[in-house]
């Protein structure tokens, strides 16, 4: 009896140590917790092409000269660049300080001026939190997750994406670690595109398709989006000429008419070659625009468009060491995929990510890029 006594007692001691254990790891964030800020380029921001002034800028607009007032702001939004840090707090936080926010109508306000983080479980980035303050609420401090756990996470916040800061600072609760991590993500792989390598019309800054592409391969991707403004121009292809990169991916058949693309292909190539000799340059044929499934002129355009693309890419391979041309998908068998008749959803876009995830895995391996 006594046996049996103890061992019930032993058993209920073990209950109640578990609920204990259990109740403080999922303690709530204090309603007046106290925060402390630290700056997000002071720990790791990946996703730069190329360095700047302003570290939330893709270029220096100062030193490279050519674009119109619009490139101008796209370029210094911060599309593509994400922030690597860990942290034991349960509340992460983010205060901005923007220079420019768009509040165009078909992208979410979070893809266009918000945040997107990922955190790190079993070994793979797993979607955790997304947000943006609302309208007259910009300078307020966004909290984007709370009630967490107290064990150290490894997270990955993704910038906005058609946004200008000048100061974003990463909130966590006083008394908190964070603190910069290396960066997972192998090479760098210079990536310039239309709207769609920008993000336009997703949901999230971290579901544009080169970032999708990044989680599933591992490999860092650099991207140069401009929306409704990649079209090959020559000032463009002076920062890529710069870049320091081991590779480069194009969707740069999305925006130029088909003269265009006629025009200004084959100098585009000859330009970054001459400044990345015996680097692989790839470029994306421009997805099915939805759109053109009753409009005779849309489907006249895109035909002719894609039609160029695919005649002088024919020619390019032939004619240039280290250049491929790939297809690419952004649909289903329905054609459902898009928000706006141009731009998919965030399931166009992982589509898009899968259809070109193996051919430039494989182009790629040829140059020790894995």
């Amino acid at each position: 009896m006594f046996l049996e006594r103890a061992s019930k007692m032993k058993r209920f001691t073990a209950i109640i140590a578990a609920i204990i254990i259990a109740v403080a790891s999922s303690a709530q964030t204090p309603k007046n917790v106290s925060y402390t800020f630290t700056e997000a380029s002071d720990l790791n921001l990946i996703g730069k092409i190329i360095d700047t002034p302003n570290p939330y800028h893709r270029v220096d607009t100062v030193k490279y000269k050519g674009f119109t007032k619009g490139e101008n702001s796209q370029v210094r939004s911060s599309a593509g660049l994400a922030v690597l840090f860990k942290t034991n707090s349960s509340v992460i936080t983010v205060l901005t300080e923007y220079g420019y926010m768009n509040k165009g109508v078909n992208t979410m306000g979070v893809s266009l001026r918000g945040y997107d983080l990922y955190i790190k479980k079993d070994g793979e980035w797993l979607y955790a939190a997304s947000k943006a303050n609302g309208s007259g609420k910009e300078d307020e401090n966004l909290v984007l997750i709370k009630d967490m756990d107290g064990s150290m996470k490894e997270c990955m916040l993704y910038l906005p994406i058609y946004s200008e800061e000048y100061s974003v600072k990463i909130g966590v609760q006083e008394g908190a670690v964070i603190e910069a991590i290396e960066s997972p993500f192998r090479h760098r792989i210079g990536i310039f595109g239309s709207s769609y390598t920008q993000g336009i019309s997703t949901s999230r800054p971290g579901m544009s398709y080169p970032m999708q592409l990044m989680r599933m391969t591992g490999l860092q991707f650099l991207s140069l989006g401009c929306s409704g403004n990649c079209k090959m121009q020559p000032y463009f292809a002076d920062v890529l000429c710069d870049a320091d990169v081991d590779a480069f991916v194009f969707d740069c058949f999305s925006n130029p008419d088909a003269k265009m693309i006629e025009e200004r292909l084959f100098p585009f190539i000859e330009k970054i070659q001459a400044a990345h000799p015996g680097k692989p340059l790839i470029f994306q044929q421009t997805i099915y625009r939805e759109g053109r499934n009753f409009s005779q002129s849309v489907e006249a355009k895109e035909s002719a468009k894609q039609a160029m693309a695919e005649k002088l890419m024919k020619e390019a391979v032939k004619k240039y060491d280290d250049v491929y041309f790939i297809q690419t998908n952004a649909t289903d068998e329905m054609h459902s995929t898009s928000v706006d008749g141009i731009h998919p959803s965030d399931y166009g876009y992982t589509l898009w990510a899968q259809s070109i995830r193996k051919p430039i895995l494989k182009i790629l391996k040829k140059y020790g890029i894995r």
